[in-house]
Order: structure tokens, then sequence, then C-alpha cells
């Protein structure tokens, strides 16, 4: 059982961290939005072992790695709130531990791979870095049709990591020299890695930035289509995460998706008034697709389909996880 103080830390986490998720996660139900600040804040800690502005050698990382990994399946005592927390969480909710493990498995990934050549190679990433989260926060909501849910979590959990990584892409060249836009998209568009690492917006480089946008769209569409498969009480929350990450993209588009001269940001009063606009729709049709359409602008609300290199598209294909 999360203790209150094991709770109160987690909070704290996300509140800190992640100002979007933290939006969202306030209009979950109690008894899915207590676990979800345990989550997040799990998360945020692996995540952080590969991120720290000093993090250490690779075999020191990958140590600590391995220590998280222990104490989050019950397999040695935690010495964190965080990870006692989290413990408690997996058996309450039954998270299977090959979820924990995927998840785990890409953060060492970071730690390994600082350049993609495909989308294919970077599905693989994706797997464990977002739709092993998406997977877990099924099961902390008790979806009826967890099955049916899955394939579009996966998308949407995939959507959400894409538009991070758009966001963040001088950010992760400045700071831990990773680049997660495949090579093959770039090379695609006539730019490389090279251009990205010299921070160099060529129109190339624009171009294959609007591709990725144009992707991760579709990601969006056919993650939002199966919010209708989450129990009624986190369907709104779900979808105003959806809305409020794929506004990132209305910020890079308006800066001519030059994303190596400057992050875009949402300001917090952008966040809760497309929440708010997303609610007033919400309360006249509660049909996420449209919804979501209508908020974003993002494509026909049965337009495209899932991108073939998807994960939610190679479920029935034997994975890691599997």
């Amino acid at each position: 059982m999360v203790s209150p103080e094991h709770l109160r830390r987690s909070k704290a986490v996300q509140r800190r961290t992640g100002r979007t998720f933290h939006i969202a996660t306030r209009f979950l139900p109690e008894r899915v939005r207590y676990p979800t600040y345990v989550l997040y804040a799990f998360f945020r800690l692996t995540d952080e072992i590969v991120d720290d502005e000093a993090p250490g050698p690779p075999d020191e990382q990958r140590r600590r790695l391995a220590h998280v990994r222990a104490a989050a399946l019950g397999d040695r005592d935690p010495d964190d709130p965080v990870l006692a927390a989290f413990a408690a969480l997996r058996e309450d909710h039954d998270i299977p531990r090959e979820e924990v493990t995927t998840f785990i498995d890409a953060m060492q990934q970071d730690v390994d791979t600082a350049r993609y050549r495909s989308h294919d190679d970077l599905a693989e990433y994706l797997r464990g870095s977002s739709v092993a989260v998406g997977y877990m926060m099924l099961s902390i909501m008790d979806a009826p049709e967890p099955e049916r849910a899955r394939p579009h979590a996966a998308s949407l959990g995939e959507a959400f990591q894409l538009t991070n990584f758009l966001r963040d892409v001088r950010e992760d060249v400045l700071d831990y020299d990773r680049i997660y836009l495949p090579s093959q998209t770039l090379a695609a568009h006539g730019a490389s890695h090279d251009d990205i690492a010299a921070l160099s917006a060529t129109p190339q480089v624009r171009d294959a930035i609007r591709a990725e946008l144009d992707r991760t769209e579709r990601l969006y569409r056919h993650g939002v289509a199966g919010i209708e498969h989450l129990p009624a009480d986190c369907q709104f929350p779900v979808l105003a995460a959806a809305v409020m990450y794929a506004d990132q993209h209305r910020l890079i588009r308006a800066q001519d998706c030059d994303v190596l001269s400057q992050r875009p940001t949402l300001t917090l009063r952008r966040r809760l008034s497309v929440v708010a606009r997303t609610w007033l729709r919400w309360r006249v049709s509660d049909d996420p697709t449209a919804v979501f359409h209508a908020v974003t602008g993002i494509g026909e609300p049965d337009a495209g389909g899932v991108p073939e290199q998807s994960f939610a598209v190679r479920e029935s294909q034997p994975t890691r996880a599997d």
C-alpha cells in the first residue's frame, strides 16, 4: 500500500517537473490520480539517471539503473521513497514486470545510443520509453477492454514522446549529444545528423521536421480514437493531455519548424486555455476524435492512418514484453 508520505513526495515531483502532465492528472478520479503521481515520479527518477547534468560514466549509470530495476520489481528493498511507492503500486495494480523491465531497458538505451537510423530503430526505443508507460497507465485505470485500448494507448504514448523529441531537438543536442530524428527521414529531405548537431535550421531540416509533425499527428489521431475504450471518468483527462501535447505542434509550425534556434514552450496560460476549450467542447460532444480535431485543428477526424513503423501496428509480432 502506498503511504501518504510516499504519495506526497511523488506528487511534488510531478508538479515540479511535468507541468502539462500535472494539469491533466488533476482531472483524473482520485483512484487513478494518486497512482499516476507515483508512476510519474518513478519515470522521472529513472530518466534522470541518464539525463542528470553530471550523470557519471556509462558503467555507473548502468549500475544505478540495475539498482532501480531490482527495487522496482521487489527483488531488493527500496532505499528511496519513490521506489518504495512504485514497488507497492506495482503489486497493488498488477503492473506486469515485463513493462517495468522494458521501460528501464529504454533508459539504458539512452546510455548506449545517441543516434537513430530509421523509424524502425526508434520504435524499439519508444516501446520502452513511451508505450510501456501507456500500458502501465491502462493497468491503474483498470480499462474495461484493455486489449481494445492497447493499440491506441501505444499510439498516444508514441505521439507524446515524439512531440517531446521535436520540441527538445536543441536541448537534446546541447545537453546530451542525442538526436532522435532518424537519419533516413533527414536524408529524404536533403538533411543529415550533422546539420542537427550544428544546430543549422536549413530549409531541408525544416522540411524534415514538418514530415515528422505530420507523422506524429497521424499517431495522435489513432491514439485519440481509442479514448472511448477507457473508463468514462478517465476519458476527458487523457483527451486534455493529448490536446496540450499536440498544441506544441502549433508553436513549432509558427516558428517555421525551426526547433534548433529556440525551444518552443507553452505558457501556463496557453495550457489552461486549451484545456478550457477542450472541456467546453466535451460538454457538447463526448466524441474524443471530434473534440481533438476541433480544438487542435490537426487533421480531419477520419484522415490518415497509423504509421506502419508504429508499435501499435506491430503488437501481434513478438517483442521484448511478450
